[in-house]
């Protein structure tokens, strides 16, 4: 009613937490030393973008934390037993198996398979977003999994898909489903059309919307 209170503005989704599931092998190994580290460097930027990580190992909960010491000495930190986030301690499997994370060609000393390097990104809303898998002697690119965030919470609530090699600030693409017009109107600073062969108009780009 006029001069009642203004209602209440649904929020967008990237002010809800997100989420990151990563698995590795084994706790005390190179790559995964390596893979951890990063993480830890780049865990203020996840935590911008109101992301919460967890790793996951089938070691011990001691062993987590023995060499989050090594983690934190890789990095040039002070060693100590606490890392960013979190280290899920999945001794027996359990939760590995549920999420298919084990590797079937890596195995331990006593014929055990290992977990593999698996990341999950989960969304506000609970949902899986999006899921890449690695194998052992791969380590992964946290810039990446980094660049994904950006784009799957700008793509979350914007009419938008992200173009190869997209970076946050670059120039978007207008998604096929939205008519000119509505494109128009959505986007003011402008959408551009980049001219093919075929006549078909259906590269367009506009600035990255706020």
């Amino acid at each position: 009613a006029p001069g009642g209170p203004e209602p209440a503005r649904r929020p967008l989704l990237s002010s809800f937490r997100w989420g990151i599931l990563f698995s590795h092998p084994r706790d005390f190994t190179p790559v995964c030393t390596t893979e951890l580290g990063r993480a830890a460097k780049l865990a203020p930027e996840f935590s911008k973008r109101n992301v919460k990580m967890i790793a996951l190992s089938i070691d011990s909960v001691p062993d987590h934390l023995a060499w989050s010491k090594d983690i934190n000495a890789y990095n040039g930190d002070q060693p100590v037993e606490k890392l960013p986030f979190p280290i899920i301690a999945d001794k027996n499997r359990e939760l590995a198996v549920k999420l298919g994370m084990l590797d079937p060609d890596e195995r331990d000393k006593d014929g055990m398979p290992l977990t593999a390097r698996v990341v999950f990104i989960f969304g506000p809303d609970k949902k899986l977003k999006l899921s890449i898998l690695y194998p052992a002697t791969t380590g992964r690119n946290f810039d990446e999994i980094l660049r994904v965030v950006d784009s799957l919470q700008l793509t979350a609530y914007k009419k938008v898909a992200t173009p190869v090699d997209w970076k946050r600030g670059d120039s978007v693409m207008v998604v096929p489903t939205l008519p000119d017009e509505e494109a128009k109107k959505l986007f003011p600073k402008g959408v551009f059309t980049k001219d093919l062969p075929s006549g078909k108009k259906y590269l367009r780009y506009t600035p990255q919307p706020e």
